[in-house]
């Protein structure tokens, strides 16, 4: 005779939650609803938990549903929240609904990484943050960067900080004939300019550790306090301070930024030739007469670039600046 207890621990403690036979009746078929659910924006993203603005500024913590299996949930991410949403402490709502994103700021941990990892969504401008010096600027990543953005979809800003250091002609010269806007930055500097360029937009702030990142923030956002990293004297590169990404809202004239954690480097594997050509209206408009096959680089057979430089329809500065944009694409990470 079989006791209760040898019963207990011989049978499958799950057998009761097998899927129903196909014919025998399902359990239900409703599905719960969630017309109550609070909008909200992911400001942070911490361990599996998830720090959520309300409309009315209540900060709330929260976990994802189940439900929502591997669909990923970062900072910038318009969500619909059930449960507790009072932002009490010790409180947690949850999130039930990721809204479709607008834009999505990818990277890969390396070019020859498949997977992508989406850093932030929803922004509108993507704005590089570099030094002049201490560390000193790195073109090629910057380009890289640049390259991010222009598949996203993000309008590019260059911010160049510590002009106490060194000059900025030459960095500024490299970008110039791209037509981007640029912004050359000291300690103590007038931040108008800056607050200018970023009113009434979400800005992503991308760059190494050490470049001013966090500095910038902290005198947008009095009282911020955002943690500020120091550079390495041997190595002449940053030490990372922020752990992850976090959105903000500016003071008047308004505005949010998503500061996020240095960078060393950008892979860009998931970045298609197409989708940079596309944010340089003027030249996709002229590659259209290129070859097949045409990879748009000096010495390319036929380019229809190079005729453009000739019969003067373009500088051969921003030409020059553009292969250099794309050559980015295809040179390793580093």
């Amino acid at each position: 005779m079989t006791s209760r207890y040898s019963q207990a621990i011989t049978e499958d403690p799950h057998a009761g939650f097998d899927r129903p036979g196909r014919r025998s009746r399902p359990r239900t078929k409703e599905r719960p609803s969630y017309a109550n659910a609070v909008a909200a924006q992911v400001v942070t993203v911490d361990r599996g938990r998830y720090r959520c603005r309300l409309a009315d500024g209540t900060a709330v913590s929260a976990t994802k549903a189940r439900a929502l299996g591997r669909t990923g949930v970062i900072v910038g991410d318009r969500v619909r929240l059930v449960g507790n949403t009072s932002g009490d402490e010790g409180t947690l709502a949850r999130i039930v609904e990721v809204a479709e994103r607008e834009t999505v700021l990818r990277r890969t941990a390396d070019d020859d990484d498949p997977y992508e990892r989406p850093i932030v969504a929803n922004a509108d401008q993507l704005a590089v943050v570099a030094a002049l010096a201490d560390p000193p600027p790195r073109p090629g990543m910057i380009d890289r960067i640049l390259v991010a953005a222009y598949d996203a979809g993000l309008d590019p800003l260059l911010v160049f900080t510590k002009a106490d250091l060194a000059e900025p002609d030459d960095l500024v010269d490299t970008y110039a004939p791209l037509g981007l806007r640029i912004l050359v930055m000291e300690p103590g500097a007038d931040l108008d300019p800056l607050r200018a360029e970023l009113a009434g937009r979400t800005s992503v702030l991308v760059g190494h550790s050490g470049v001013g990142k966090s500095t910038l923030v902290n005198a947008l956002i009095p009282g911020i306090d955002r943690a500020i990293g120091e550079v390495n004297e041997v190595t002449g590169r940053g030490r990372h301070t922020s752990t992850s990404a976090i959105l903000l809202e500016l003071p008047e004239p308004g505005g949010w930024v998503i500061d996020t954690p240095g960078v060393r480097s950008f892979g860009l594997s998931h970045v298609t030739v197409d989708s940079i050509i596309a944010a340089f209206s003027d030249l996709a408009e002229i590659v259209a007469d290129c070859p097949r096959g045409c990879t748009h680089q000096t010495g390319s057979i036929d380019c229809a670039l190079d005729s453009a430089v000739a019969d003067g329809r373009l500088p051969a500065e921003r030409v020059d600046s553009f292969r250099r944009i794309e050559r980015a694409w295809t040179t390793p990470s580093h």
